[in-house]
């Protein structure tokens, strides 16, 4: 089921201004699917009470037990405990699939902490949410401007206020820490509310703006990241990376988190490759290892009077390492012929897999390329004779 901001009215199909549906996820950011949703249960009476409701879009998550009458559903809008009151959000995960959303983030389902669902919102609730939630840009730029003046060494990065009002959350990042005692104080009597501060990453603030990143995509922490991993330059000289920190680095200003995610099968197939063959000696002198192509399982070395580079096996890096250590020094590295095995690949011809070719415009061209008849050729016209004037009556 959709959301009520992707219903229809007056015939046309308002849609919630996220390029896709509630179905997809496009409407909450971290969405995750439900594959259990079309399984039949033996014992529905003792299906998962706990559900998980998202805020400001998905940004924020938490689990709330389900003691009222109603079953909700994916996309509901339900009133949930605040802190001394009520918030609003909406329904992303429901049934056993929470379960295993629990087990995953080591929370016990009986867990007496876990905050209630109050009712289904209503008009007034989502009515205060939206009233409040205009509220957050100006309390944004006022926060960074009274940050500016305490001479605070932080950047504010976002508000989140209560649907009721009464409190707010003001996200913000540092590199140390920051006495901003003062700061609360005058935040609560700015704003009338409850401040709460929540210091987050760099990462974490990627994830809450969004973007595209360089492969063209959302960002992976907007949109299914949710543990940061630590990356560092190592993972890229594994993958034969030149170290340009403008490439390597996110908008976070961090390096990507998808560096990471090749690094398990380049460390296996490094388990093949030898250790300590940076230098092997020949009779032109000390080979230098430069690169590992571990796609065509090939060492690349540089002689020193020279800049060529010397593609050699695997097997074969092996054996003058075993020559040299019982103190033989081979002649030539016998590098691989590259150019021979280019020539050997056969280019496959073009063959267009998209669309066909109806009849009619088959016969057309055939109809273009048909040779017109020769027409006999005609005397040339003679000129008619001119016709005697008629006499006027």
């Amino acid at each position: 089921m959709g959301c009520s901001a992707c219903g229809s009215a007056d015939g046309k199909v308002q849609g919630c201004k996220s390029n896709g549906g509630c179905s997809t996820g496009s409407c909450n950011r971290m969405n995750v699917h439900d594959w259990l949703s079309n399984l039949p249960f033996s014992d529905p009476e003792k299906s998962c009470r706990v559900v998980e409701v998202s805020f400001n879009k998905g940004s924020r998550k938490d689990f709330y037990r389900n003691n009222t009458v109603h079953i909700f559903e994916k996309g509901d809008l339900v009133s949930v405990e605040g802190v001394s009151g009520f918030d609003v959000g909406t329904v992303t995960l429901t049934g056993e699939i929470v379960r295993i959303q629990l087990k995953k983030k080591g929370i016990k389902e009986a867990d007496p902490e876990i905050k209630k669902i109050l009712r289904r919102a209503g008009e007034r609730d989502v009515e205060m949410m939206e009233q409040n939630k205009v509220r957050e840009k100006e309390a944004l730029i006022r926060s960074r401007a009274i940050t500016r003046q305490l001479n605070l060494d932080m950047k504010m990065s976002e508000v989140e206020i209560q649907a009721d009002g009464r409190k707010a959350t003001f996200f913000y990042i540092a590199d140390d820490r920051v006495d901003f005692r003062e700061l609360i104080k005058i935040l609560a009597k700015e704003f009338h509310v409850k401040v709460e501060m929540r210091q987050i990453g760099a990462r974490q603030e990627a994830g809450k703006v969004g973007g595209i990143g360089s492969c063209g995509r959302e960002l992976c922490c907007s949109t299914w990241l949710s543990d940061f991993k630590s990356v560092n330059t190592t993972a890229a000289r594994y993958q034969n990376l030149s170290i340009n920190q403008s490439k390597l680095s996110g908008q976070c200003g961090r390096l990507k988190c998808c560096l990471n995610y090749e690094l398990d099968t380049y460390l296996d197939a490094l388990q093949f490759f030898p250790e300590n063959v940076d230098a092997i000696r020949v009779s032109k002198g000390n080979a230098l290892l430069v690169k590992r192509d571990i796609f065509k399982n090939l060492l690349w070395y540089v002689l020193p009077d020279s800049n060529k580079q010397y593609p050699l096996t695997i097997d074969r890096v092996k054996k003058i390492v075993q020559l040299n250590a019982q103190g033989i020094i081979p002649d030539e590295l016998e590098a691989v012929d590259l150019t021979a095995s280019k020539n050997k690949e056969v280019e496959t011809e073009f063959v267009e897999l998209v669309g066909h070719i109806s009849l009619k415009s088959l016969e057309k061209t055939e109809r273009k390329k048909r040779p017109k008849p020769t027409r006999p050729q005609q005397s040339p016209a003679r000129p008619n004779p001119p016709r005697p004037p008629r006499d006027k009556q």
